[in-house]
């Protein structure tokens, strides 16, 4: 069986622990691979050999950063199909999913290649007399990044590519369920120049966890994941002085007024609500549905959601994969089943499907639940996977007034057809992140990506500038030299005595 181990210090490491966490294939349900899960002494060996190549690379200049990350932009884009078929391999998403995660992870490789701009600094002169002000950035460290199952190159590259620019080395601890596409990320920015100790990937599980929020030289910890974990990350790893910014869950809800274009907004729940399987943190699992258009906007959803082909995500001709354990499948199904004993209508009912040839793999089908109630099981937990929630409101006030009572902040949307509506909207939703008329309002690379309330847990978001001052500390300099024609009697600069 083929064993993922840790990459450190510029090359493979195997696993001393001797625990391993099983690989499995979401298509077929068989255990493919086994990744080594580290100890706290393992985890310990990691964060020295950063520490160590902190020394050099911290000090290292500009050209010599960018140098590299240009090399790994290159080597990345040439290596598209082989992250996107290890993402599949393992996570389970079809090719195309795949595909576009590298493709968003590229975006922000392409803003830390322009980090000599990002890191220019102020100057003011004159403040005074012969006194001049400058604020410039430095790197902080050691900084860590944990992250999840439904993006593994994605996230990490949300992370580690603006890190390293920024000075700093950095330990990767990706999830242990679809381990290999990090350790290929570690192994291309090896291959264009990353200096060995600057980029380290171990794996592990709850103890490689612990032992980072508590090590004394990591200076920063970075994590996307649920928010519980999100939580626990926060206040363990804040109370052992460090730097925190953990993103957490989401509930993001689609608001659609009377006067949208339906069939444009029933486009982007189904591509929202049962694209990656619903697995990822920006998926629209609940549309608020305003006024008399409720039953035309629940029609035209089902009529599009029965077409979507699941299979197999290696076979082109598959829209949906799989989940990615047989744990998280039943747990997704319970919602489902559960929900018309809550008061839901069961439009689309997903539990029970299979693909033939691959029985035991992890499948479920898509599910549509209208007529939610906000007490529900299936509205106030996060799902994540392919379950919509419709619920209905009589007016747009009742509409952000519900969406607002979530405890969750991270993306919102609204569809619309009237600039007045979409902007008071933008003003008075509670989230981080808003679209009109884009159902999935993620930011490029150069703006940053987080939440409110309970989907953020820190001040800083994630990568564009909010990631850039994550991975620095500013620092200002206050400098006052004596002019030239003060010199003392007998060292001659060429300047004159009197000026």
């Amino acid at each position: 069986m083929k064993t993922v181990n840790h990459w450190i210090g510029g090359k493979t490491v195997e696993g001393a622990s001797g625990n391993y966490g099983p690989v499995t294939d979401p298509a077929t349900g068989e255990v493919t691979t086994q990744v080594a899960l580290a100890s706290a002494e393992e985890v310990d060996a990691a964060v020295q050999v950063a520490k160590e190549a902190f020394q050099t690379w911290g000090q290292s200049s500009l050209a010599a950063r960018t140098k590299v990350l240009f090399a790994y932009r290159a080597l990345l884009d040439a290596n598209r199909d082989a992250i996107a078929e290890l993402i599949t391999a393992e996570h389970g998403k079809v090719h195309s999913d795949a595909l576009g995660e590298v493709a968003r992870g590229l975006e922000i490789v392409e803003l830390a290649c322009g980090i000599t701009t990002q890191l220019k600094g102020e100057l003011s002169t004159s403040v005074s007399n012969r006194v001049d002000v400058a604020a410039i950035r430095q790197p902080i460290g050691v900084v860590a990044g944990i992250t999840p199952f439904n993006f593994p190159a994605m996230v990490p590259m949300w992370m580690f590519p603006l890190a390293v620019a920024c000075g700093n080395t950095f330990i990767l601890k990706p999830s242990e369920k679809d381990p290999s596409a990090s350790v290929k990320l570690a192994e291309l920015a090896s291959e264009a120049g990353l200096p060995a100790g600057v980029l380290n990937v171990v794996h592990g599980d709850k103890v490689a966890v612990d032992a980072l929020l508590s090590h004394p030289d990591v200076a920063a910890v970075s994590f996307v994941g649920s928010t519980p974990i999100a939580r626990h990350i926060h206040t363990t790893a804040s109370a052992n002085g460090k730097r925190v910014q953990a993103l957490g869950g989401a509930k993001n809800h689609m608001l659609v007024l009377p006067d949208a274009d339906l069939d444009a907004a029933a486009d982007a729940a189904v591509s929202a609500a049962y694209g990656s399987a619903g697995e990822r943190c920006m998926a629209i699992s609940a549309v608020v549905a305003v006024g008399s258009i409720g039953d035309a906007l629940v029609e035209k959803i089902r009529e599009r959601a029965e077409k979507i082909k699941i299979g197999p995500g290696n076979d082109p001709t598959s829209e949906m994969g799989p989940l990615i354990t047989a744990a998280h499948r039943d747990k997704v199904a319970s919602y489902v089943k559960g929900a018309a004993d809550q008061g839901a209508d069961v439009v689309l009912d997903g539990t029970g499907y299979t693909v033939d040839g691959f029985e035991n793999g992890h499948w479920i089908g898509l599910s549509l639940l209208d007529n939610v109630k906000t007490d529900s099981d299936a509205y106030r937990d996060e799902i994540f996977g392919p379950v919509l929630c419709v619920l209905r409101t009589e007016t747009y006030e009742e509409g952000v007034a519900l969406i607002n009572a979530s405890p969750f902040g991270n993306g919102t949307a609204i569809f619309t057809r009237d600039g007045g509506a979409a902007r008071r909207f933008q003003l008075e939703i509670q989230a981080g992140m808003v679209g009109v008329n884009v159902p999935i309002p993620v930011p490029v690379g150069y703006h940053s990506f987080g939440g409110w309330k309970d989907s953020l847990f820190g001040d800083l978001h994630i990568y564009g500038n909010d990631g850039i001052h994550f991975y620095t500390r500013g620092k200002v300099v206050t400098t006052r030299w004596p002019d030239p024609s003060d010199a003392p009697a007998g060292v001659d600069l060429g300047f004159p005595r009197n000026h």
